[in-house]
């Protein structure tokens, strides 16, 4: 083990406190505050992902639309959510000159991320949106410290060269460990655990596709926003994964398991 290998890990830790210090208070808050967050978090995003594909497309204006459009599905009924997500997929194909499937997919699961965490939090309360957060930081945290720890195996070395095998493991038995701690506090049911893993699973699918986009555009971080850690993206890639899952499997699970809703 070389020092080399956790020359970062100080900064990446006192950036990643910071971050996780105005996450908590804001989805302690709820409500307008938590809007805002998932509103400004998934415009600069989106700023991020023009920025990678295209150089020449104004940034600023589709993170701005994504931006409205995200507000525009938080306030309005459920029917108006599909389309406001999608609509600024195709405001990309206009300014766009390439990459543009690229920028249209990562556009509605930008979008459509923001718009379930604000639902957890909305319908669910405090405590699963606290859950989910701490399911990706867990499978993050336990990836990078016992993944340099023990090394081994690559998962996908031509995407991202830096994760192995037992550093994903490790995360989803850190996310069983968390989800079973929730749900023994929340009163919830067992199936709180496979679930925990499912969305820890579609947090590092959510990293490894962030990864190739980045491969895909030959750059090293989404942009220089968070020292450490590089750009809202790459340090949001896991939540936009397993955000966008629990949307589609809580219908089908009964979420939260095991309580009445």
């Amino acid at each position: 083990m070389t020092t080399s290998r956790w020359n970062d890990l100080g900064e990446r830790i006192g950036v990643g406190a910071i971050i996780a210090a105005v996450g908590l208070l804001c989805v302690w808050l709820g409500g307008p505050i938590f809007m805002v967050l998932t509103v400004a978090i998934s415009g600069v995003m989106v700023w991020e992902l023009v920025r990678m594909l295209d150089v020449n497309a104004p940034a600023v204006w589709l993170g701005v639309m994504a931006g409205l459009a995200l507000t525009a599905a938080e306030l309005l009924p459920p029917a108006y959510a599909l389309p406001l997500c999608i609509a600024p997929a195709f405001a990309g194909a206009l300014w766009l000159d390439k990459r543009r499937v690229t920028f249209a997919l990562f556009t509605v699961l930008i979008i459509l991320a923001g718009l379930g965490l604000y639902i957890l939090r909305t319908e669910y309360g405090f405590i699963w949106m606290l859950w989910l957060a701490v399911v990706v930081i867990v499978t993050d945290v336990f990836g990078y410290i016992f993944g340099r720890m023990i090394g081994g195996p690559k998962m996908w070395p031509r995407v991202s060269p830096n994760k192995t095998w037992s550093g994903t493991i490790a995360g989803w038995i850190g996310a069983a460990i968390a989800g079973g701690a929730f749900g023994i506090a929340a009163g919830a049911g067992p199936e709180i655990i496979p679930i925990s893993i499912t969305l820890s699973m579609a947090g590092q699918i959510g990293d490894i596709a962030e990864s190739a986009v980045k491969r895909r555009a030959g750059v090293k971080d989404s942009s220089s926003l968070l020292p450490g850690h590089g750009g809202l993206f790459d340090r949001f890639d896991g939540m936009l994964g397993a955000s966008v899952t629990l949307l589609l499997i809580s219908p089908v699970v009964g979420f939260p398991p095991g309580l009445a809703v």
